[in-house]
């Protein structure tokens, strides 16, 4: 999720996605989206396993940000809200 095209970025994992950003978007998600503004789904994987997903999680998070942007730029260049495709 971002705050805006290049902005503040938030990796998380969850087995109810469109429920999930609905609370991002609603501001009673987490702290740190509710402080930055992040509101946009920008990127998601989905994996058969919750297993496997947590150890994505934590491998993106551990990516340099510029990393990070070119993986959500290869997929969503104009950084649309993916939000209405999930839900």
């Amino acid at each position: 999720m971002a705050s805006k095209p290049r902005g503040m970025l938030y990796i998380g994992v969850t087995a109810q996605l469109a429920q999930r950003v609905d609370q991002h978007r609603r501001d009673v998600g987490s702290a740190y989206c509710r402080r930055y503004g992040i509101k946009t789904l920008v990127l998601a994987e989905w994996h058969d396993g919750i297993d496997y997903a947590i150890t994505r999680e934590k491998a993106l998070k551990a990516w340099k940000r510029a990393w990070k942007i070119e993986l959500i730029e290869k997929t969503n260049p104009a950084w649309e809200d993916l939000f209405d495709r999930i839900a």
